[in-house]
């Protein structure tokens, strides 16, 4: 297989990213040099992760080899889905309509809050008392 010969993009969801390279192949995809059902164990991620690839009709088309860093999984579920989205919009621009329709291209820009002082989590505060 020619390694010059694929299609990137960059996912992002809370705080992981992940870069998916799409070659021509059999619909194989490795997460950090593992199977995905390794790595992503839950079938809701398994599943959230193949969306891309079903809203398209794409499916067996490419072969994904995606590095993904930071977070935990359902970040990286939802990064990964994201990086599949865009490389998929760099194979062909014709596709970007569906996946824009499924919401695959918005990054989803939730991030966890940060803690303040003076409360135990970014908005909960110590039990109040009047007396």
């Amino acid at each position: 297989m020619a390694e010059d010969n694929f299609y990137y993009g960059t996912g992002r969801r809370k705080c992981s990213v992940a870069r998916v390279r799409l070659y021509p192949g059999a619909g194989s995809v490795t997460v950090n040099d593992k199977p995905l059902e390794e790595v992503l164990p839950r079938i809701t991620h398994t599943v959230h992760v193949l969306k891309p690839f079903q809203v398209t009709e794409t499916e067996g088309r490419f072969d994904a080899r995606i590095k993904v860093e930071g977070g935990g999984l359902s970040g990286w579920a939802g990064a990964i889905t994201h990086g599949i989205a865009r490389a998929l919009v760099a194979f062909d621009e014709n596709l970007r309509k569906p996946l824009r329709q499924a919401g695959l291209l918005t990054r989803d820009p939730r991030v966890k809050e940060r803690k303040k002082y003076g409360l135990k989590r970014a908005r909960k505060a110590p039990q109040y008392s009047k007396r």
